[in-house]
């Protein structure tokens, strides 16, 4: 009986597929374990996380032109920065203030860049 089943499982393939089972459930029980262990151990760090800083990102681009109204009953300026960047063709800013000497002070800090650049870009249209 025994030689007769041991043909049979020969011939069908059933010799090697019946222990298929076995073996991959040994296979998963033995990677969980080693996947526990490692996950218990402490894992050493080099750099610490700080949550109290601020990251400022910055960006360059090419101006090509900065128009600036000056709307002196309302106090505001509506200034607008053309650039050539396909992403960022243009920028708008609205300052609290109309003396020129502050406007192009608010618009180098915004965008980065010094005052004599500023003042070759700017254009100035003054509405009283």
């Amino acid at each position: 009986m025994w030689r007769t089943t041991k043909r049979w499982l020969r011939a069908s393939g059933a010799e090697f597929w019946l222990p298929l089972p076995f073996v991959a459930i040994a296979f998963w029980f033995g990677t969980n374990l080693l996947m526990a262990q490692e996950l218990r151990q402490p894992q050493p760090t080099e750099t610490k996380l700080q949550a109290d800083t601020q990251l400022k990102a910055t960006v360059s681009i090419n101006i090509l032109l900065i128009n600036a109204i000056i709307n002196r009953q309302q106090g505001v300026t509506q200034v607008e920065v053309e650039t050539t960047e396909p992403i960022l063709k243009r920028l708008e800013l609205e300052l609290p203030m109309t003396d020129t000497n502050q406007i192009e002070a608010a618009i180098a800090q915004e965008l980065q860049l010094s005052r004599q650049d500023v003042r070759q870009l700017v254009r100035y249209e003054i509405i009283e």
